[in-house]
C-alpha cells in the first residue's frame, strides 16, 4: 500500500470486490427478479449464459493480453460489464434481464485476464502471492454482507439497485488503475500472430457453447417433466454433442502437455482444476446436508460456507508468507481439501455433530486457500512476458470447468438419486464428497510435478 502501488492495488480489489458481489446479488435477488419479471420457466439461463459468455470471453482475452497488452481488453471489459449492469438493472422483461446477464459475463471474462497480467507486469515479484492472498479476502466481504444487502435492497427498495450500484464502483476502480496502466504495453516479442488469436477466441466459443449444451442435456436427464417432453435418446445425443465440443476445443486452449500432467505449468493448470472441481461440487451439498439431514435452518447452514470462506483466506495469507517453496503448497492444500473432504463425509455418515461438519469445511477452504492463490502466482511464475494472458486465461479456463464439471456431475447424480418417495439418506451425501475428495487426491499429486522442469524435460516438452 505505499504511494506506488496504492492506486492500483485498491482499483485491483475493488474489481474482484465487485465481481464478488455481484455473484452474490445475483443469487439472492433472482427469486425477486423472475417472479417480477415473468421469467420462472427461464430462471437457469440467467446463470447459465452467463457463465458461457464468460468463458468465450476469457479464452479470447488471452490471446489478446499477450498480442496488444493489457489495457484493451480491460477497458473493453469495463464497458460490457457496465453495459450488461445497467441492461439487468433496467431490464423490463426476463429476456432483457438475461442478455443483460450474457453480457456481464463477457465483460468478467475480459477483465479477468489482464488483471493477471497488470499484477505480473506492474507488481514486483515479492508482492504478487500478498495481492492473490488479499484477493481471497476480497471474496469474503461480499460473502458476508452481498446477500443480505441485496435481499434488503431487493425487500425495501429494489432489486434493479443490486446491478445500478456496482456500475459506478467498477469505473472508478479503473480509474484509481489507470495512473499505472497507462504505459503498459504489448510484450516486445509476440508469442502468437493475429490468426492464432482469432482461432482461440472462436475455440473459446466453440468450448462455451459445448458446456452449456452438455450441461442442459445432464441437467434435463435427471428433470423427470424435461424426460417426458424430450426423448432419452435424442438428451444423449445432445450431451454427446456438447462433450464433443468440449474435448475438441480443451487440449487446444490448456497448455500444451496438460493432459498428461507434463512438469511446470501444465501441471500447474491440472491442479487448479481439479481441485475447484473437487471443492465447489461438494460445497453445493453443505448446505443440504445440513437442512436435510440435521434440520438445520438454512441460514444457520449457510454459516458454514462462510467459514470455509473464512479458512480460504486464511490459507491465502499463510502462503503470502513463504513459509513452504511454492510447489510444496500444491500437494499441501489439496491435501488438506481432500483429508477434510473425507472428514466431511465421514461425519455425515456417522451422523456426528453439524459442528464437526462445519469445521471440517473451513479446513478444506484453508487447503484451498493454500493452493489456488499459489496457483496464480506460479502461472506468472512460469510464463514469459509474451505469454502471461494466454497462460492466465487457461487457468481461468480450468478453474471454469472445475466448477462446472463438479457442480453439475455432483447435481445431477443426486437428483437421479432422488425417487417420489424417498430422499437420498445419509449414505448419498457420503458417497458424492467422498467421490470429489478422489478429484482433491489427484489434485495433490499433480502437485508434485509443479516444480520448475530442467531444460532437458522442457526441450522433451516442445519437441
Amino acid at each position: 500500500m505505499s504511494r506506488a502501488y496504492r492506486g492500483l492495488v485498491i482499483g485491483l480489489l475493488a474489481i474482484v470486490t465487485c465481481s464478488a458481489f455481484e455473484a452474490m446479488a445475483v443469487t439472492t435477488a433472482m427469486p425477486v427478479v423472475a417472479a417480477n419479471l415473468g421469467g420462472q420457466r427461464s430462471y437457469g439461463l440467467a446463470f447459465s449464459l452467463y457463465l458461457t459468455a464468460s468463458l468465450a470471453a476469457t479464452a479470447a482475452a488471452g490471446s489478446w493480453s499477450d498480442r496488444a497488452g493489457p489495457r484493451p481488453s480491460l477497458l473493453t471489459g469495463l464497458l460490457l460489464m457496465c453495459g450488461g449492469l445497467l441492461l439487468c438493472g433496467g431490464a423490463w422483461d426476463f429476456t432483457a434481464f438475461t442478455i443483460g446477464r450474457m453480457v456481464s459475463g463477457a465483460g468478467a471474462g475480459f477483465m479477468i485476464v489482464p488483471v493477471y497480467v497488470i499484477i505480473g507486469q506492474a507488481l514486483p515479484s515479492v508482492l504478487q502471492p500478498i495481492v492473490f492472498g488479499w484477493f481471497s479476502a476480497a471474496w469474503v466481504v461480499p460473502s458476508l454482507v452481498g446477500p443480505y444487502v441485496s435481499g434488503l435492497l431487493a425487500e425495501h427498495v429494489s432489486w434493479r439497485w443490486a446491478f445500478f450500484g456496482v456500475v459506478p464502483i467498477v469505473v472508478v476502480a479503473v480509474l484509481l488503475m489507470w495512473p499505472r496502466i497507462k504505459s503498459l504495453g504489448a510484450p516486445e516479442e509476440k508469442s502468437m500472430a493475429a490468426g492464432e488469436g482469432r482461432r482461440r477466441a472462436f475455440l473459446g466459443a466453440g468450448l462455451a457453447a459445448g458446456v452449456a449444451v452438455a450441461q442442459w442435456a445432464a441437467q434435463s436427464s435427471a428433470d423427470p417433466g424435461m424426460r417426458a417432453a424430450v426423448t432419452p435418446v435424442a438428451l444423449a445425443l445432445l450431451g454427446a454433442v456438447g462433450l464433443a465440443g468440449v474435448v475438441l476445443t480443451v487440449p487446444r486452449l490448456l497448455p500444451p502437455g496438460s493432459f498428461r500432467v507434463a512438469r511446470g505449468l501444465p501441471a500447474v493448470v491440472v491442479v487448479r482444476g481439479l481441485l475447484t472441481l473437487a471443492f465447489f461440487g461438494a460445497e453445493a451439498f453443505v448446505p443440504l446436508m445440513l437442512v436435510d439431514r440435521y434440520g438445520l435452518e438454512p441460514s444457520i447452514a449457510g454459516l458454514a460456507l462462510t467459514g470455509g470462506a473464512l479458512g480460504w483466506t486464511l490459507g491465502s495469507f499463510a502462503q503470502a508468507k513463504g513459509w513452504l517453496p511454492r510447489p510444496a503448497f500444491l500437494v499441501v492444500g489439496p491435501a488438506v481439501v481432500a483429508a477434510s473432504m473425507g472428514g466431511v463425509a465421514l461425519v455425515v455418515l456417522v451422523q456426528a455433530p453439524p459442528l464437526l461438519l462445519a469445521s471440517a469445511w473451513a479446513v478444506a477452504g484453508m487447503g484451498m486457500g493454500l493452493a489456488t492463490s499459489t496457483t496464480s502466482v506460479l502461472v506468472l511464475e512460469l510464463s514469459d512476458a509474451a505469454e502471461r494472458g494466454r497462460n492466465s486465461a487457461s487457468l481461468q479456463l480450468a478453474d471454469m470447468l472445475g466448477g462446472v464439471i463438479g457442480t453439475a456431475g455432483a447435481g445431477t447424480l443426486y437428483s437421479l438419486m432422488l425417487t417420489p418417495n424417498r430422499v437420498p439418506g445419509p449414505g448419498a451425501f457420503a458417497l458424492l464428497v467422498g467421490a470429489l475428495a478422489i478429484s482433491a487426491f489427484l489434485s495433490g499429486a499433480a502437485g508434485s510435478r509443479t516444480s520448475t522442469p530442467s531444460p532437458a524435460v522442457r526441450e522433451a516438452d516442445r519437441a
